[in-house]
């Protein structure tokens, strides 16, 4: 055995040796989130060298947690999905999010802004069927950060995936969102809701009266938004 190997026969033992090295968890949080790709992997892991990520993703593959099916061999381009072993740590994964939101203090939580995974998570989650039946152009402009990383654009149109762009479209914007990080990241987590920031002066919405009034239903929070946050 490898010196990772706890060397017990436990099952909880012998799970932890595939799915806790460092980084692996994140990775099936992502995979379980319906990325595929490895750019889309990236993305949700952008602390995460390319490397790391392609070891990892060997690991699951070779403990039969993950297919790679090949989409462009020229291009060396694969598409990663959950076997049904994989499929299996959905509820593992999400639970562990649970208890994450309802016993880490939100002061714990919010040292860790970062605006990209933030945005990349809030655009998975975006529903457009309450959205017009056209494109919808949104800014998210975050007033507290470098003027190179303050924009952001979600461009939903039917039947297409949501488009997350970090550099102007050069669309015509339907919505402006302007924020803080710290304020939408309480907002996407549940911590405090749209309403109460705008009350408080930390969001402001103009444009499209539609988007606006149908906010609650197209911008969809965080899975884990729901769970009862525990007093300590």
């Amino acid at each position: 055995m490898s010196d990772a190997s706890y060397n017990q026969f436990c099952p909880v033992a012998l799970a932890a040796e595939i799915i806790c090295c460092r980084w692996t968890l994140l990775l099936l949080r992502e995979l379980v989130s319906g990325s595929g790709r490895f750019n889309e992997l990236r993305r949700g892991l952008p602390r995460m060298s390319p490397a790391l990520l392609s070891k990892r993703l060997k690991e699951l593959e070779a403990a039969g947690i993950v297919t790679r099916t090949a989409i462009d061999r020229e291009r060396e381009v694969f598409e990663y999905r959950l076997t049904e072993a994989g499929m299996g740590l959905r509820p593992i994964i999400e639970a562990i999010g649970v208890w994450g939101r309802r016993w880490v203090t939100a002061d714990a939580t919010l040292k860790n802004l970062d605006a990209d995974l933030l945005m990349w998570d809030i655009r998975r989650n975006i529903n457009p069927d309450p959205m017009p039946r056209c494109r919808n152009t949104i800014q998210i402009i975050f007033s507290d950060r470098p003027h190179a990383e303050r924009n952001y654009w979600l461009i939903v149109e039917p039947g297409k995936e949501v488009d997350l762009c970090t550099i102007d479209p050069g669309l015509d914007v339907d919505l402006y969102i302007s924020t803080d990080l710290r304020t939408m990241t309480e907002i996407w987590l549940g911590y405090t809701t749209i309403a109460n920031a705008r009350d408080n002066g930390r969001v402001a919405l103009t444009g499209s009266r539609t988007l606006q009034a149908d906010l609650l239903m197209w911008l969809k929070l965080s899975v884990f938004a729901k769970a009862e946050k525990q007093v300590h």
